[in-house]
């Protein structure tokens, strides 16, 4: 189905497109968290809240409180479909069906998005959520979706029929000359990883299926589970430093702070197997993690590298394989840090043949609208939703990029010393 987007937005009202329209309108990985947290720490409180990097985009300026407000109150009224039920009870995720056991899907069905506290703090929303880990969890993709949606109609608004028509044709061939250059690479792996950040819904979902008309084989699916049943192409992800956060807020001690992001690990291969299983190391720094880590760790089937160069974090994986005895063209390594096609092309050039590869393009696909709209007010943003706090105590990330570091400084410094992480380079941060 192809929308016309330009009229779509000329005459959108809220009634008609909502930012967030189902309970599926998220990442698959939240789905994966969700049924290891059901199984094993459903009682855990936690604290979730968004906090946008991009400090100079003033978003409530931008946009009024009243539509956020109006938008999460809808979140609220979601319910999981008997269609969305039955597509999560009986397709195949990586091979395998019923990959989300029926109690977990009873719960998904009587899941409710808990309450949240919203107000403005210095031209910004300072936006929390309290609660269950479990519940508060889920609400970080809409969060999100809702704060770049609202951004981007508030900046097309009072804008001409005929100057949306010109601005999205721009925007489609953009998308779609990246597309043709990416399709030159030999044995492309690339998914769609940009539900978070995305410009919108309708946007994000023309993206996918300019992908799976240009990409054909290449194109290896969506992490957005509502395109995913849509589009019957496969839906992607596997986890997120949430984990670790949480697991390390909860440790005693500094010994067990240590060895808590394989406590991770140990949990999530009980639950899952094959390309599931996907070391993300930069939590508190790939080097230490790849130092420390058991020799078990080494026969899961991959790594995602996430905030440290990409050519330095991809040699550090390789090396750390063969020195325990693997092959790493039998590895596989999903690269997915605000990717775009000149990053992808300089990536695929130094790994083909060395190991095996895949991408996960985000903002950069689902949100590229640089120099298309006038004073670069639709110029992508960092913005993220992190956990705060689990049972009351503060949760940290170190990050292999030391801009992304999330907590209380003091925490911070404990951490940094506890995982005996090194001098760190500062890299721009652009989504």
């Amino acid at each position: 189905m192809y929308y016309d987007i330009a009229t779509r937005v000329y005459n959108h009202t809220w009634k008609i497109d909502p930012v967030v329209r189902s309970v599926l309108d998220t990442d698959f990985y939240k789905l994966l968290m969700a049924q290891m947290i059901f199984r094993r720490y459903r009682d855990i409180q936690a604290v979730f809240g968004v906090k946008n990097r991009t400090t100079s985009v003033r978003l409530a300026d931008i946009i009024a409180i009243e539509e956020v407000v109006e938008q999460l109150d809808h979140v609220r009224t979601l319910r999981l479909s008997p269609g969305e039920s039955t597509w999560l009870r009986g397709n195949m995720f990586y091979g395998k069906r019923q990959m989300f056991s029926p109690d977990f899907i009873d719960w998904f069905e009587r899941f409710r998005f808990p309450e949240y506290q919203i107000e403005k703090q210095d031209g910004q929303y300072a936006l929390t959520f309290h609660g269950s880990w479990l519940e508060t969890s889920m609400w970080e993709i809409p969060a999100l979706a809702i704060l770049s949606e609202l951004r981007s109609r508030n900046v097309l608004k009072g804008m001409g029929r005929f100057e949306l028509q010109v601005l999205y044709a721009r925007a489609m061939s953009r998308v779609w000359e990246k597309i043709q250059t990416l399709k030159t690479l030999p044995q492309l792996k690339i998914s769609d990883f940009g539900t978070r950040r995305r410009h919108g819904f309708l946007w994000q979902d023309w993206c996918v299926q300019a992908m799976i008309e240009g990409l054909g084989s290449a194109f290896s699916g969506t992490s957005n589970c509502l395109i995913a049943m849509r589009r019957e192409v496969e839906a992607v992800g596997t986890n997120a430093h949430e984990l670790p956060m949480v697991y390390a807020a909860l440790t005693d001690s500094d010994e067990d702070l240590l060895r808590s992001p394989y406590h991770v690990l140990r949990d999530w291969q009980e639950d899952y197997a094959g390309n599931l299983l996907m070391l993300l190391p930069d939590t508190y720094g790939t080097e230490s993690f790849l130092k420390l880590a058991p020799e078990w760790v080494a026969s899961w089937t991959g790594i995602r590298i996430d905030s440290i160069d990409p050519v330095v974090g991809g040699d550090m994986a390789i090396r750390w394989w063969e020195e325990r005895g693997q092959n790493p063209k039998e590895k596989l390594i999903i690269f997915s840090d605000g990717l775009d096609t000149d990053e992808i092309l300089r990536i695929h050039e130094h790994f083909h043949g060395r190991v095996r590869i895949a991408y996960g393009w985000g903002t950069l696909l689902t949100n590229d609208f640089r120099d298309i709209a006038p004073g670069k007010m639709l110029d992508p943003i960092s913005l993220v939703c992190k956990v705060v706090s689990a049972n009351g105590r503060p949760a940290v990330k170190l990050s292999d990029n030391p801009a992304k570091a999330i907590g209380p400084a003091d925490q911070i410094e404990r951490y940094l010393k506890v995982f005996n992480v090194g001098d760190q380079k500062v890299l721009p941060v652009i989504v």
